[in-house]
C-alpha cells in the first residue's frame, strides 16, 4: 500500500510540474554585502580580478532586471527569507539598538512567528544552514538563527554559535579574512549533507566597510592605476570617483577584498563539483543593496563600489541603491551563458520559487508579495504580474541620490511619490537606465495610475509611528537621538564615565582610539561600525577623546 500512495504522489507531483522527494535540487543562496551592480570583471568593472564569476556567469543567467526589496541589509534579508516587502514586518532598516530600533517604529528581531523558507523546507526534509552574516536580530532576548528553520549556523551580528567570539579582542585582518572562514563551514555543511536535499545561506561581510584585506590579497593590485574618467564607468560613478580622497589606495583595497571574495565563492563551486552534486544544485549568487557611499566616514575603501550606469549608491531607491546581481546557476535546467535583459525580478520570489523548484506548496498563510518566477529562470519570457513596492524613510548620502519616500515598478514604469502622493518622478527605466530624464510631466495617466498603487499598498501596511512623522515632515526620519539630559546636569560638560571609557579602550595608550579599539567588547559589532564614523567629527578615521565623549558634537 506504502508503494502505491508513493507512486501516485509522485504522479501527481509530476502532472503539476513539482519535483518529488528523489528529484528535489539542492539550493545555495550566496549573499554578499554592499557589492554594486557593476562589482565583477563580466559586468563591466574595469579593474578588478574576478575569474569565479566570471566563469560562473558563463555557466549559467545573468538577469540584469534583478532588484532586492530594500535599500539596507536587515529589510533586504528580510524580503529574501519571507517573500514580504520588509514594511510588512516592521523592518524599515537595519536591526541596531534596542533604543535605536524604537526610534524606527521596529521590532528588535524578525518575528520567529513568521514563515520562512528555511522553515519550509526543513519541514520538507531539507537540511539546512546558514553561515556568515545574520543581522535579522541580536543582543538581548534575540532568538538564534536555528529559531527561523536553521538546523546549523555560525553567524555574525546575531545570538547563537558566532563566526568570532563576542568580546574576543581584535584581530588584524579578520573581516578580511572573514569569507573564507564563511566558506569553510559552508564546505562541512555540504560534505555533511552531499547525500539529502538541502538549503543553505552563505552570507559575506564583505565588500561592507571596514575593509582590512590581508597584504597578500592587496599584492594582487601592487601596479593599479585607477582613473575617475575610466569609461567603463557610468556618468553618475565618474563624478563620484572624481571627488574620492585618494582613488588609488580606495579602489586597491576595495578590489583586493572583492578578489578574495571571488576566490572564496569559487571554492564552494569547485566543492560542488567534487562532491559530484553541481548539477543538482541552483545557486544564486546577489547581493543585500547597492555600494556603500565614501562619505560614511569608515567606508573611505568599501565607498567605491561600482554601480555601473545605475543612478546613486546604498540607501536610495534609485536604481544604484536596489538593483543588484541576480545571477543563476543550475546545469541542465538554467540557459548557460544567457543573459536577460528584460525579466524584472525582485527577493520577494525567492520563496515561492524555491518552493516551486523543490515540490513543495507555499503554506496558505504566507501570501507571498513576490511570485512563483521559475518559468523565467528556465528559460521563459513575460512580465512580472505583481508590482514592486519600496519605501525609505530616513537619510539618503548625497541629495541628487534622494528622491521621494515611496517607489514602485510597474512594467518599463518607475515611480517615486510622497505619502501624501506629491512630488512624483516617472523614469522610463528600459530606455532610461540611469534615471536621468523625469517624464512625469508628458505621462499624467502613468502617474495618476502608479500613485494610487503606491498609496493603496503605503495604506495596506501595519502602522508605523516613523511613517507617519516623515508623511507629516515630508522629511526623513533622523537617524535616534541621544536620550535627554537629566535635569539639573551641565549638557557642555563631558561625562566622567565616557572619559574613563575611552581611557580603557585606547588599549596601545596613544591618545586616539582605532576602530579596532572602539569595537573589543562591543556587544553588536555592525551596530559599532555604524556608531564609529558618527563620532568622527574631523574624519580622519580615529577618534580623539572629545570626539568619544562628545559623541561627535564638540569642536573638535
Amino acid at each position: 500500500m506504502r508503494t502505491l500512495i508513493v507512486v501516485f504522489v509522485a504522479h501527481i507531483a509530476t502532472s503539476f510540474g513539482l519535483a518529488t522527494p528523489a528529484q528535489r535540487p539542492n539550493f545555495i543562496f550566496f549573499f554578499t554585502d554592499d557589492q554594486g551592480w557593476a562589482d565583477a570583471r563580466f559586468a563591466g568593472h574595469p579593474y578588478v580580478k574576478t575569474p569565479n564569476l566570471d566563469r560562473f556567469v558563463s555557466q549559467g543567467t545573468w538577469f540584469k532586471q534583478f532588484y532586492v526589496a530594500a535599500t539596507v541589509c536587515s529589510p533586504s534579508r528580510a524580503a529574501f527569507m519571507t517573500s514580504h516587502f520588509p514594511a510588512r514586518h516592521h523592518v524599515h532598516g537595519h536591526f541596531a539598538t534596542h533604543d535605536q530600533n524604537a526610534a524606527r517604529s521596529m521590532p528588535n528581531w524578525l518575528d520567529t512567528d513568521t514563515v520562512t523558507v528555511t522553515k519550509i523546507l526543513k519541514e520538507a526534509g531539507y537540511a539546512t544552514g546558514h553561515f556568515g552574516k545574520w543581522h535579522l536580530g541580536s543582543g538581548d532576548g534575540a532568538p538564534e538563527p536555528g529559531a527561523y528553520g536553521i538546523d546549523k549556523h555560525v553567524t555574525i551580528v546575531s545570538n547563537g554559535p558566532q563566526l568570532r567570539e563576542k568580546g574576543a579582542p581584535p584581530e588584524k585582518h579578520w573581516w578580511g579574512k572573514s569569507t573564507g572562514i564563511i566558506v569553510d563551514h559552508a564546505i562541512n555543511f555540504l560534505k555533511e549533507n552531499k547525500d539529502r536535499p538541502f538549503y543553505l545561506n552563505v552570507w559575506t561581510l564583505v565588500p561592507h566597510a571596514t575593509l582590512d584585506p590581508t597584504p597578500e590579497q592587496l599584492a594582487v593590485y601592487d601596479d593599479l592605476a585607477p582613473r575617475a574618467d575610466d569609461p567603463a564607468f557610468g556618468d553618475w560613478m565618474q563624478k563620484y570617483l572624481a571627488a574620492a580622497k585618494d582613488l588609488r589606495s580606495q579602489m586597491r583595497v576595495f578590489c583586493a577584498s572583492l578578489t578574495d571574495l571571488d576566490t572564496q565563492f569559487g571554492r564552494l563551486m569547485q566543492t560542488l563539483d567534487e562532491l559530484g552534486i553541481a548539477d543538482n544544485t541552483v545557486v544564486l549568487f546577489s547581493s543585500d543593496n547597492g555600494p556603500e557611499d565614501y562619505n560614511i566616514s569608515n567606508a573611505a575603501n568599501a565607498g567605491v563600489g561600482n554601480p555601473g550606469p545605475l543612478r546613486a549608491r546604498k540607501r536610495s531607491m534609485y536604481e544604484g541603491g536596489v538593483r543588484t546581481f541576480g545571477l543563476l546557476r543550475w546545469p541542465g535546467h538554467v540557459a548557460a551563458g544567457r543573459v536577460d535583459e528584460t525579466s524584472v525580478l525582485c527577493g520577494v520570489d525567492w520563496l515561492p520559487t524555491v518552493c516551486k523548484l523543490a515540490g513543495i506548496p507555499v503554506p496558505a498563510g504566507v501570501r507571498p508579495d513576490g511570485e512563483d518566477v521559475s518559468d523565467i529562470w528556465l528559460g521563459g519570457s513575460r512580465p512580472r504580474t505583481r508590482p514592486l513596492h519600496w519605501e525609505w524613510l530616513f537619510r539618503v548620502w548625497g541629495d541628487e541620490y534622494m528622491p521621494p519616500m515611496l517607489a514602485i515598478r510597474d512594467g518599463k514604469w518607475k515611480l517615486f511619490v510622497s505619502h501624501d502622493g506629491g512630488g512624483a518622478q516617472l523614469y522610463d527605466i528600459p530606455n532610461d537606465i540611469g534615471e536621468k530624464r523625469d517624464v512625469a510631466a508628458g505621462n499624467p495617466d502613468v502617474v495618476k495610475a502608479l500613485t494610487a498603487k503606491a498609496l493603496a499598498w503605503k495604506d495596506a501596511l501595519p502602522p508605523c509611528k516613523a511613517r507617519d512623522e516623515a508623511a507629516a515632515s515630508g522629511k526623513p526620519v533622523d537617524a535616534p537621538r541621544q536620550p535627554a539630559k537629566a535635569a539639573g546636569k551641565d549638557p557642555a560638560k563631558p561625562a566622567m564615565d565616557r572619559a574613563e571609557m575611552f581611557k580603557k579602550k585606547d588599549a596601545n595608550g596613544d591618545g586616539r582610539m582605532s576602530l579596532e579599539e572602539y569595537l573589543h567588547n562591543f556587544p553588536d559589532e555592525a551596530e559599532g561600525r555604524r556608531r564609529f564614523p558618527t563620532f568622527d567629527s574631523d574624519k580622519d578615521g580615529s577618534l580623539s577623546p572629545e570626539e568619544f565623549v562628545t559623541m561627535g558634537k564638540g569642536k573638535g
